[in-house]
């Protein structure tokens, strides 16, 4: 079982959101196709999750940026919650407000080959 990091918080992004945000400062996409305003929350991910979650819902796409954000760095709560409301179902965090540009404290360039699965791409060396 991977150790979880709960001050890394992880998120998929496309690479235009993230351009965008470059230029304002601020993330405010909650996840592909919903803005924060529409959500409430960005989603995002602890990394023992992030392959299962880009697997399902960017599935048919082959190019994004993998967002590392830096938990103690947001100035807006986290909270991790249940997808379906039951508090016995696996948790994910979830930010109740825009992200910083300066929150993130890493952005790792995503690609796969058509129809292959995403795989989680390696981070720095310690």
């Amino acid at each position: 079982m991977t150790a979880v990091c709960a001050h890394r918080l992880f998120h998929a992004a496309l690479p235009g959101d993230w351009a965008a945000a470059q230029a304002s400062g601020l993330y405010e996409i909650s996840t592909r196709g919903r803005t924060l305003a529409e959500e409430g929350f960005v989603h995002a991910s602890y990394e023992n999750q992030v392959e299962r979650v880009v697997n399902a819902f960017y599935d048919d796409l082959d190019e994004l940026v993998l967002l590392v954000i830096d938990r103690d760095a947001l100035n807006v709560e986290v909270v991790d919650e249940s997808p379906t409301g039951d508090p016995a179902d696996e948790h994910f965090p979830h930010v109740y407000g825009p992200v910083a540009v300066a929150a993130v404290g890493e952005v790792r360039t995503w690609s796969r080959a058509p129809g292959e699965p995403w795989v989680l791409p390696a981070g720095p060396e310690p």
